[in-house]
């Protein structure tokens, strides 16, 4: 019984051996039907990332091109910079004329307000010269005046104007004044003293 056994385990041995290299040649087979068929797929793939890339940076290129200025804009920016610092030269040269000429219009203004200060001084001079003259010639009319005899000094009065008169009399010392005014006529010695009171009427008292 033990050989019948045997003998009828060894046909299902063969077919399970048969079937498990019929198994690994399917999917060796099915392996190979699938790197042949994804290999041109992947290289498609990395062939148009690789020109993806590499339009993508022709395109960045153009873009970096394209956003750089061109030699003409360049030469009209240079142009128009040199413009500019020529007006504002231009300018600046104006601005120091002006300076220069309203320097030279102070000067010669100090210069004449200092000549009219002198021309001013010496006006003064000439004033309190002549006021002085004029004192002095009174001062030695009235002093003839006192030294002639009354009558004669009287008649030269009566003719005179008034406040003339009343000027010299008013210089005079009180004895020759009174002696004068003894010798005028009323009304003539009237006027003339109205006239000294009216002088002195302005004086403050005490």
């Amino acid at each position: 019984m033990s050989t019948k056994k045997a003998k009828a385990k060894k046909p299902g041995r063969s077919r399970s051996s048969a079937l498990m290299m019929l198994s690994f040649l399917l999917i060796g087979s099915a392996l190979v039907r699938l790197g042949m068929e994804a290999g041109p797929a992947i290289a498609r793939e990395v062939s148009s990332m690789d020109r993806g890339g590499a339009e993508s940076q022709n395109d960045g290129g153009a873009l970096h091109r394209d956003g750089m200025p061109s030699s003409a804009e360049l030469q009209a920016m240079l142009a128009a910079f040199q413009e500019r610092e020529a007006v504002l030269e231009a300018r600046e040269a104006e601005i120091e004329d002006r300076q220069k000429a309203l320097g030279i219009a102070d000067a010669a203004i100090d210069r004449k307000l200092a000549a009219l200060e002198q021309a001013e001084e010496a006006l003064r001079s000439t004033l309190a010269l002549a006021d002085g003259a004029t004192e002095a010639d009174v001062g030695r009319l009235t002093t003839v005046y006192e030294q002639m005899k009354p009558k004669e000094s009287a008649a030269l009065f009566e003719e005179m104007d008034p406040n003339f008169a009343a000027g010299f009399l008013a210089r005079m010392r009180p004895e020759a004044a009174a002696g004068i005014m003894a010798g005028l006529s009323p009304e003539a010695a009237y006027t003339i003293s109205v006239v000294m009171a009216g002088r002195h009427s302005g004086v403050p008292k005490e």
